[in-house]
């Protein structure tokens, strides 16, 4: 039962995970792209679009690898250990960056590519920094938690 939990955990990190990092990583440059006047901005404006909408789908499957990855601590008996624990502890600040700093920009540059006024696209614009340091933030959570996740330290089990 192990392996198989893992697996889906494993399974799920890829499938959700990286498509998140990657979309939210691409979003400040095709946004600031978008905003930006010339003849280009129109396709970027869509492909802005896309990637808010990856970010929000894929994040929104990411509930499953703590939840994988939980039932598999559970089944292999490595609830109490402190990479686990930190590991959790990265992962629910992850989550955070991107719901509350993450998203709700991307949410901003996305609305005022509909056909907000020039001082929502310059708000914008100007957020795009912290938006990018947020994605940075982000995936840097998720690169320290894959780390844990193999190495494990002080791990007994040597699975």
């Amino acid at each position: 039962m192990a392996k198989f939990l893992l697996s889906l955990h494993v399974l799920a990190a890829v499938i959700a995970i990286g498509p998140v990092t990657v979309a939210a990583s691409m979003f400040p440059r095709k946004a600031r792209a978008a905003l930006a006047d010339g003849p280009e901005a129109a396709g970027e404006a869509a492909s802005v679009r896309t990637l808010y909408r990856i970010t929000q789908v894929y994040a929104a499957l990411g509930v499953l690898v703590p939840v994988f990855g939980i039932g598999t601590a559970q089944v292999m008996g490595v609830m109490g250990s402190a990479w686990l624990i930190t590991s959790l502890v990265l992962t629910v600040i992850a989550a955070l960056v991107l719901l509350v700093l993450v998203l709700p920009r991307q949410e901003a540059v996305v609305a005022s590519l509909a056909g907000a006024a020039d001082a929502d696209a310059a708000k914008a614009l100007g957020g795009l920094k912290l938006l990018t340091m947020s994605t940075g933030l982000f995936s840097l959570l998720w690169a320290v938690v894959t780390v844990l996740m193999v190495v494990r330290p002080g791990s007994t089990t040597h699975a």
